[in-house]
């Protein structure tokens, strides 16, 4: 399998990817899984949550600080850097700290990736990164050029650095499902920024085997995107009410600092250079003669998209109906 006998390093790890991503790494019968976060409680809930499991090491620590990076990436095989501060309203106020551990935390990532001669490192982005409006997404955005530019600026040294990018995880911390649930059983006035929303659908699961393809499948400076359903807000939100037989009223309140109406994968300037490849999206390195000699296998078997076939992976476009949300929805046992 993928990473048996592997040493596998997560930053950010006590979060809600962290744990999908620590519990099907296990299944592979890894070497060691180290999880690498500053929040000491989410440690303690974390060890408790895998039993003490003795392939699971907990390293405290932030991005920010280089020299513990590079203790922790020593004899590491994979790293998934997954840490970032991402709330979008409160970095539209914390300009600077979003940039200390969002870009100069990845800027770490990377040095001690090299440095300790890791095998291959994939960063967990964002659809705000694509075409940013907010502070969230420009760091984002910077980040993924690191790890874009880290490939062809290494010089003798192996690291390989990919991206995956995608939207909220269903029900991880902050999204949308837990958000409305908790706002329809307490009886409170839903809050709907707009009315036209839409956002894709991804469960724990697929954004776990998004990143596991990127080490599958990644050869330096891409990004994977998954191929995702979307829904309306107001959908979601008439779904849950009817799950808890509720009749909560919905108020407008506008969009908040820095949120998009829509969530944007891939932008037209990113389309003639992605890769239509099995249920993925490939979007190859913006430095063409980076990729010149390497033909990775989704070049080989996938196919090159250009503006007649698509102009933007947005999704506005890609929506379902409320019969089809609520299948997926039954299907992951959210209803």
């Amino acid at each position: 399998m993928l990473l048996t006998n592997k040493t596998v390093l997560i930053t950010g790890g006590t979060g809600y990817l962290g744990q999908a991503l620590t519990k099907e790494i296990l299944k592979q019968k890894p070497k060691s899984i180290r999880i690498f976060g500053r929040d000491e409680v989410k440690h303690y809930k974390f060890q408790e949550k895998f039993s003490h499991n003795i392939k699971i090491r907990n390293f405290l620590g932030d991005v920010r600080d280089y020299q513990r990076l590079l203790k922790a990436t020593r004899q590491v095989d994979i790293v998934i850097h997954a840490a970032a501060l991402k709330r979008l309203d409160l970095l539209e106020y914390n300009v600077d700290e979003s940039i200390k551990t969002n870009i100069l935390g990845t800027l770490n990532v990377v040095n001690a990736c090299l440095e300790n001669k890791v095998e291959k490192a994939v960063m967990i982005s964002t659809d705000k990164a694509c075409s940013p409006v907010n502070t969230y997404g420009a760091c984002k955005f910077v980040s993924e050029r690191i790890f874009s530019e880290s490939n062809y600026s290494k010089g003798d040294l192996k690291t390989v650095f990919t991206t995956v990018r995608y939207g909220n995880v269903l029900e991880s911390t902050g999204s949308v499902i837990p958000f409305f649930s908790e706002k329809i059983n307490n009886g409170d006035v839903i809050p709907l920024t707009d009315p036209r929303m839409t956002r894709f659908i991804i469960s724990p699961k697929e954004a776990v085997y998004l990143v596991f393809s990127a080490i599958k499948y990644g050869v330096g400076g891409e990004i994977f995107v998954p191929k995702l359903p979307s829904f309306r807000i107001t959908d979601l939100i008439e779904i849950l009410k009817n799950k808890y037989q509720s009749k909560n009223k919905v108020k407008i309140i506008g969009l908040r600092p820095g949120e998009k109406i829509h969530e944007l994968m891939i932008n037209d300037s990113e389309i003639p250079r992605t890769y239509n490849f099995k249920n993925l999206y490939v979007i190859g390195s913006s430095i063409q003669e980076f990729q010149s000699h390497i033909r990775p296998l989704y070049i080989k078997r996938g196919k090159l998209l250009n503006e007649k076939i698509m102009t933007e992976y947005s999704s506005k476009d890609s929506t379902i109906s409320q019969k089809e949300i609520s299948k997926i929805f039954k299907k992951l046992g959210l209803l």
